[in-house]
Order: C-alpha cells, then structure tokens, then sequence
C-alpha cells in the first residue's frame, strides 16, 4: 500500500479544518437568527448550546491548523478490522443513504413516528438485520418513544404529519 504524500495530506487536513472553521460560522451565523420572546428565554436561553458549538467548533479548526501547519499530520487507522484493500461495500451503502434520503423526503408529510420508523427500521435491515418483526416494533418504540421525549422532555414539537391529532 503507498503512503500519501505528505503535501498531499497537508493540503487534506487543511481543508477539513476550513470546513470545521466554516462549519462553526454557519452554527454562529445560524444561532443568531434564533428569536425568542422574554417569556420563554430562561436564565441560560435557547442561543446557548448552539453558541458553544459553534466556539467549540471555530477553536478546533484553528488548533487543527496549527497542528498540521507544525508538521503534525494524522495517521492511517491501522485497526485490525479495516481492511482498506477492499472495495465499498455498496449493497449496504446504497440501502443505507436511500433510507436517510427517504426519512428527509417524508419527515415534513408523514411525521417522524413514521419517518422515523421507516428510518430506524431500514437501517436494521440495510447492516444485515433479518428478525424483521422484532426490528419492527422496536423501531417502532424508538420513533413514538423519541417523539416523546422530545416533546415532553425538551418541549420541541416534531411534526406529526398525517398523525396529527392522533399523537
């Protein structure tokens, strides 16, 4: 196997620091359009955990750029199973995305109980899960107990969807 060279990896680990750097902006540029009345701001407010983020985010760019302009680069995983010799494994990859791009395209309509079901349910089935019942129903709990728990846990309403009304 060749090693990369090292300008090459530089160059890399360059631009995942931009796109941390850039990340943590659009956080901050994000969490600054967030409007809330004095009625429902409590003394540590809705802008708070997306501020830290975006900090936590802006100041481990910078320490990942000096890191690397140092000479500090990153090393390969030489974990006992990753074998890089092999090719993607699309016929998981595949399922795997489709599932993701579906739970987008149906949050808004369907809601997440279901979404979020269909999701959970065919990831199971995408790595390898074939006690479809069972992945069924706990999928199922997770999605209704998720939808829950955001909603009286953390007061935030995930949509419904065509469950309106009934949850």
């Amino acid at each position: 196997m060749s090693q990369v060279a090292t300008p090459s990896k530089k160059r890399v680990e360059l631009l995942f620091a931009a796109f941390l750097f850039f990340l943590g902006v659009l956080v901050f540029v994000d969490a600054s359009q967030i409007h809330v009345t004095y009625s429902q701001a409590d003394p540590v407010g809705p802008k708070t955990v997306p501020y830290l983020v975006a900090g936590i985010l802006v100041v481990t760019s910078i320490a990942l750029s000096v890191t690397v302009l140092r000479g500090n680069l990153a090393e390969g995983d030489e974990g006992e199973d990753v074998d890089l010799s092999q090719p993607t494994d699309w016929k998981t990859l595949l399922p795997l995305v489709g599932v993701f791009v579906l739970n987008i395209l149906l949050i808004n309509w369907a809601g997440w109980v279901i979404s979020g079901t269909l999701l959970f349910f065919g990831s199971v089935i995408a790595l390898g899960g074939r006690r479809y019942v069972l992945t069924f129903l706990i999928s199922l709990a997770l999605a209704v107990g998720s939808f829950y728990g955001f909603y009286l846990g953390l007061g935030i309403k995930l949509p419904a969807g065509i469950l309106e009304g009934v949850l």
